[in-house]
């Protein structure tokens, strides 16, 4: 069952979607991806946002770089979560103008904002929002997290041994 949108502003961006896509796939989340593009295609974008829960989405990521609009205004339209991903782009001021588009909402129209280029931990938050109501994908996540712990404790190992 579809579960998480992911959207981004142009196709350019994929390449930094594309962990939140696959961390999502690795926690069985459906998902859908599209392009959406605020500045380009705004019909488009109002749709998606009126639309995604009546598809049975319950968060969305959207990822755009410049000036990065595509977040705050879907988040404008729809009551969902919206998680924004900040992406570095070619015309971008070395990624900042896209954090601060997308982190500095006006009151009332909340984003939540991971870092630059952050998408995993944008599919990472994602399910963390849908496990408050799933056991099974919270159990995932916490098996996820003690792996990550163990990965640490392993490399503090090699370090010592060298």
């Amino acid at each position: 069952m579809l579960e998480v949108g992911i959207i981004m502003g142009s196709k350019s961006d994929l390449p930094v979607m594309q962990n939140a896509i696959d961390i999502l796939n690795e926690f069985e989340i459906d998902s859908e991806v599209e392009i959406v593009s605020a500045h380009r295609t705004p019909e488009k974008m109002f749709k998606y946002a009126q639309d995604a829960k009546k598809k049975g989405i319950k968060v969305i990521i959207a990822g755009a770089g410049g000036a990065a609009h595509l977040p705050g205004m879907i988040a404008s339209i729809t009551t969902l979560p919206v998680i924004g991903v900040p992406i570095k782009s070619r015309n971008s001021i070395d990624g900042w103008d896209s954090i601060l588009s997308i982190l500095q909402m006006p009151d009332g129209v909340p984003v939540g904002t991971v870092a630059l280029n952050g998408s995993k931990n944008a599919g990472i938050l994602a399910a963390q929002i849908l496990a408050t109501t799933n056991d099974k994908l919270s159990q995932k996540i916490e098996d996820y997290k003690k792996e990550l712990e163990n990965k640490v404790i392993s490399s503090n190992k090699d370090l010592k041994q060298q």
